[in-house]
């Protein structure tokens, strides 16, 4: 067995390979930023293994779940162990990639890995880790945001939105029309409650562009973007920023550890930081009219 261990967001995780074929540096390559020594109790281990899919047909389906094109059958056991079926997305063929077997706090957690490809791997034990280091970590403060995040004057500011709307867009006229500005992550930061402070950390998830970075930095503000035809800004009060940031969380609804650990931090974290809703076009007024209203200034 290799033991290979990764501190993502101040929490250790921990991947052990049981197979000599495998190489950790090609199944997740976007971990090689987060490669630590520490000798703590990891959060999370994650034992990865090669072969057939095990059986869950005598397992309770909780259903069968759209992950940005890619479906993930989610099942539990009667002791409230969980197992989960992740599979490439359809336009890619929709091979059954990976099955990842967890204890009810995903401090446990086995990999299969049941496809044929590197790709195929590499997707399924990606995907395994990231659902798995959110939920071992929903009740420690912590948030793995479907976010897109820039950082400017040493401040971290977060974009959400529905896959396709404009989040990486919006993240790139930052970096080209507001000085001082460099992109964290993409896709998925985590977003950790430390003390009396939030922070937002780079991740080894980060969708399409390759941005994995170990990173943090201060939450300068957070900011919901909808499409629209003129430029406008504003603030939100608890109620709607609640409702902004809960669908913008990676979790499960129908567990009450991970739901709660959630919701918990999400009122935190309103206690701490500036939630806004942006409608925008993507052009350069938008990120100048985002910026003016939301942005940190250095002399606080």
């Amino acid at each position: 067995m290799r033991h290979h261990r990764y501190k993502v967001a101040r929490h250790l995780t921990e991947v052990c390979l049981d197979n000599d074929s495998l190489d950790i540096s090609q199944l997740l390559p976007s971990f090689s930023p987060f490669v630590s020594d520490d000798e703590g109790t990891p959060v999370l281990t994650m034992t990865v293994s090669q072969g057939s899919a095990p059986d869950f047909s005598h397992l309770e389906e909780i259903g069968q779940f759209d992950c940005g094109g890619a479906n993930h059958g989610v099942y539990s056991t009667d002791d409230g162990c969980y197992a989960f079926e992740i599979s490439l997305p359809e336009m890619n063929g929709g091979t059954l990639c990976c099955c990842m077997e967890a204890n009810k706090d995903f401090s446990q957690c086995h990999a299969t890995l049941t496809g044929n490809s590197l790709h195929e791997h590499q997707f399924g034990l990606n995907n395994a880790m990231m659902m798995a280091f959110a939920f071992a970590t929903a009740t420690m403060d912590t948030l793995l945001i479907h976010a897109s995040v820039i950082r400017n004057d040493g401040y971290g500011y977060l974009f959400t939105a529905p896959s396709g709307t404009g989040k990486s867009t919006h993240t790139h006229l930052w970096y080209k029309h507001i000085p001082g500005s460099d992109l964290m992550n993409d896709d998925n930061p985590v977003v950790r409650i430390v003390g009396n402070e939030c922070r937002i950390y780079g991740s080894p998830w980060s969708g399409k562009t390759p941005c994995y970075r170990n990173i943090s930095a201060p939450v300068g503000a957070i900011t919901r973007i909808e499409q629209s035809p003129v430029n406008e800004i504003e603030r939100l009060k608890p109620i709607p920023a609640f409702a902004t940031m809960l669908p913008a969380v990676s979790s499960m609804k129908w567990d009450r550890r991970v739901y709660n650990g959630v919701c918990d931090c999400i009122a935190r974290l309103l206690t701490m930081t500036r939630i806004f809703l942006l409608r925008c076009r993507p052009d350069e007024e938008a990120a100048r009219v985002c910026y003016n209203a939301i942005h940190v200034p250095t002399a606080q």
